[in-house]
């Protein structure tokens, strides 16, 4: 369990197949803190560290996991959102985040808004209908308020405030019109939706 609050940002150093594609990214966790086995978020998606070194660490990605995320995310010289799971006792700054990606948004829309980035997204209609205005979504593992949903024919598009803070602490502040991110809708709004539809 995560909290969409971005802690590292990640570095692919090496991309290889091995049957599942291994990868070796870097970062700036103390990595003695760090067992092998353990769970990491990158940019939203949960992986298992598989081997590591003092500034490094790799996990392996499977072919499903490959075919529902973007595959820029896995190329040598991606930067990568990077969280270590949530432990009892934590502050909860964000919201619940399980790393189990529901699927990718397309972002099509980036414009200066104040001091924020507004970003606008669209994404699958499977997963607009769990999408609410002031509700919670993880795009590429950050922890963020929608502003606004418009349901469109075959997909959602909504809209969402980066904080200059936000920016600068996690890879937002490059998206462009054009990229795909990874989404992740409240868990909460998954168990109302199954609720709603056994009545």
């Amino acid at each position: 369990m995560f909290t969409g609050i971005i802690t590292d940002i990640g570095t692919v150093r090496s991309a290889e197949e091995r049957g599942d594609l291994r990868l070796t990214i870097g970062c700036g966790y103390d990595m003695a803190t760090v067992d092998l086995g353990a769970s990491i978020a990158c940019s939203g998606v949960c992986l298992t560290v598989v081997d590591k070194g003092n500034d490094w660490f790799a996990v392996d990605v499977s072919t499903e996991t490959q075919s529902r995320t973007p595959p820029q995310m896995w190329r040598e010289g991606a930067r990568l959102n990077l969280e270590r799971p949530l432990r009892v006792g934590d502050e909860l700054g964000g919201h619940f985040v399980t790393g189990h990606v529901d699927g990718m948004g397309d972002v099509t829309e980036v414009a200066p808004e104040g001091g924020s980035i507004r970003i606008s997204v669209r994404a699958p209609k499977e997963i607009g209908q769990y999408i609410a205005a002031k509700g919670s979504i993880a795009v590429d593992g950050v922890s963020l308020t929608v502003n606004e949903v418009a349901d469109e024919a075959e997909s959602t598009g909504f809209g969402i405030n980066v904080i200059p803070h936000t920016a600068g602490h996690t890879t937002l502040g490059q998206l462009a019109a054009g990229d795909r991110v990874n989404l992740e809708i409240d868990v909460l709004a998954r168990y109302l939706k199954r609720m709603a539809a056994s009545q």
